[in-house]
């Protein structure tokens, strides 16, 4: 049935089926490319949404920080990092709200919009303007009193929720992607060697049942023209144009040979049997050489005229399926340029995700490093409380043993003060003394003279006594005032020591929270960097993936470049010329050879 087919129907045929091997493979593979494109956009917006919540998270945890570092220290420089945490919270969060398409965690979302104002409104802007008012030690006070209700906790969890989702379909998208690359590189591979295999197989069907026949019938032209009558012509029995041709050289044969029996051919009829044969014979072998405008032009004589209308029609046939046959090459290599050109696009774009994952990365990372920096000087800071409180209480112990001192030094001037008022009594009753001396010394006349001036000299040391006495009890009367005072100062100090004592009992709480606070965040930041940079191995891998796509797609391109240079070697006559060779191909085994020469030409091509 096949050997009986038309020439141009065989190769409409063979070549219908390459285009059709290769219009679905490029269909499947047009497929792969779309599906692959589609994970990589829906990869690119679960990214997004889950870097927006990570920037929720932290915008909330920079608010708790930067109230509680406020409170702490009354600088107005934490308030301007507290508003812009704020106000990036409110618009991210509106973003994302926008984003987001599962109710589940949209919900989510508004849960923690809803705990984060909440929050606000019980303890960022109420303490913020209570410290704003004066009441800092009120504020610190509500705080420590309130323990975990102030944390954020409540507001945090529900966007890790939303973080664990898009990292669950990132994953999923990852895993298609990988997929439908694999299975466009199968489809590629299994589609390339079937192509192979189909042009291969019909190269040599076709040679056997074109190129073959051409030779062996231009070979019995040849012999024919030497004057070999007895020689068989092949393919009499074909239904296709070469059939045709043969029979019209069976009847040549025929005719050579009755006129060779008959002996009555004139020279006219030789000179038109030359003729037509030389005529056939050097167009066959332009056909052979793939020159498909070699149509016979010359008047055959009547006899004759069936093979130059037979011969002329294969040559058009053969001429307008090679034309469609480069035309189609043309469409596949233009069909093929582009899937390459866009699997490269896609190479770029995954190569530009990766290269955000990478810098995203980059950033957490020093995000996690200025954290645990902060959190080692919350502990030193803390450390160095210790040592002011330990400071503190041995001031206070100083403190009491003063006021024990002048206690007991005041005690004494009491007693010293005795002492004075018993020398004092002593003196006066010496003065006493004294004054009755000089009066009994007065009595005895000249003879108690020289005891009235002991007498005197007596009463004299005596009102002395007195007057030093009375000095002393004035100097130690404003010594008792003194240690007095000096006691009430201390007993002040040793107030203000207790209340500095408190104060540092109260910072070192909340530094201690701080640096709690900070190490939790730096955890939490480091699995996130973990995570991220798990994605941007697989962003990675999917870019070195899509990379051989486009390298595959590149190669498709070029074989089919090469079928259509095997192609355009036909010259049919549209301003494309053919590859000409020169000499006579009279010789059947001449023309086999070419064929088959083209043949694994072209097979050579698509296999490299």
């Amino acid at each position: 049935m096949f050997k009986s087919m038309k020439i141009p129907r065989k190769l409409g045929l063979s070549f219908l089926t390459i285009c059709a091997s290769a219009a679905i493979m490029m269909i499947v593979f047009f497929m792969n490319i779309s599906m692959i494109s589609n994970s990589t956009d829906m990869n690119n917006a679960s990214q997004e949404r889950h870097a927006k919540a990570l920037a929720l998270d932290t915008a909330i945890l920079r608010q708790n920080s930067q109230f509680r570092g406020y409170l702490v220290t009354g600088d107005s420089s934490y308030l301007k990092s507290y508003y812009e945490g704020r106000d990036d919270y409110d618009r991210i969060s509106k973003e994302l709200e926008q984003d987001l398409t599962d109710p589940a965690l949209k919900a989510a979302l508004l849960k923690s919009r809803e705990e984060t104002l909440k929050w606000r409104k019980n303890w960022g802007d109420r303490l913020i303007a209570r410290v704003q008012a004066g009441d800092r030690e009120g504020a610190a006070n509500a705080v420590r009193a309130a323990g975990k209700t102030v944390m954020v906790s409540d507001a945090v969890l529900p966007l890790r929720e939303i973080r664990d989702a898009e990292v669950a379909q990132i994953a999923e998208n990852s895993e298609r992607q990988e997929g439908a690359i694999a299975s466009a590189m199968t489809v590629l591979i299994i589609g390339g060697i079937f192509l192979i295999g189909i042009a291969v197989t019909l190269a040599l069907l076709l040679s056997r049942l074109i190129a073959r026949p051409v030779a062996d019938l231009t070979k019995t032209m040849g012999d024919l023209a030497a004057g070999k009558n007895d020689v068989d012509v092949p393919d009499t029995d074909r239904g296709d144009e070469l059939g045709d041709m043969a029979r019209a050289v069976l009847v040549f044969r025929d005719a050579a040979v009755a006129k060779q029996a008959a002996e009555a051919a004139n020279a006219k009829a030789e000179a038109d049997q030359k003729m037509v044969v030389e005529t056939i014979s050097s167009h066959l072998s332009e056909l052979a050489a793939g020159n498909l405008t070699a149509e016979i032009t010359r008047d055959f004589p009547g006899d004759y005229s069936t093979v130059k209308t037979n011969f002329n029609a294969a040559v058009v046939a053969l001429r307008d399926l090679i034309s469609s046959v480069m035309e189609s090459a043309s469409s596949i290599r233009t069909g093929s340029t582009e899937i390459a050109q866009a699997a490269e696009d896609l190479a770029r774009r995954t190569q530009a995700n990766a290269a955000s994952l990478e810098e995203t990365s980059a950033t957490i990372t020093q995000m996690d490093g200025r954290l645990k920096a902060t959190a080692e000087a919350a502990t030193l800071t803390v450390e160095r409380a210790d040592g002011t409180m330990l400071s503190v209480t041995g001031g206070r112990s100083t403190a009491d043993e003063a006021v024990q001192a002048m206690t007991r030094v005041s005690d004494s001037a009491k007693g010293i003060d005795s002492v004075i008022e018993g020398l004092d009594k002593i003196a006066f009753q010496t003065r006493v003394l004294a004054m009755n001396a000089a009066v009994e010394a007065g009595r005895a006349g000249e003879a108690g003279r020289g005891f009235a001036v002991v007498a005197d000299l007596v009463s004299a040391l005596a009102m002395r006594a007195e007057e030093e006495a009375g000095r002393a009890r004035g100097q130690l009367t404003e010594t008792q005032s003194d240690i007095a005072a000096a006691v009430d100062a201390v007993q002040k100090v040793d107030c203000a020591l207790a209340d500095i004592s408190s104060g540092v009992g109260d910072v070192h709480q909340l530094l201690s929270q701080m640096a709690s606070d900070n190490v939790a965040q730096s955890t939490a930041i480091t699995e996130v960097n973990v995570a991220i940079g798990s994605m941007d191995q697989s962003t990675q891998r999917n870019a070195a993936m899509v990379e051989q796509t486009s390298a595959a797609a590149r190669q498709l391109a070029s074989e089919v470049t090469a079928l259509s240079d095997q192609a355009s070697r036909f010259n049919v006559g549209n301003g494309t010329g053919g590859i000409h060779r020169t000499g006579s191909s009279l010789e059947g085994p001449s023309v086999e050879l070419a064929l088959v020469r083209r043949a694994n030409g072209h097979a050579e091509q698509v296999w490299h």
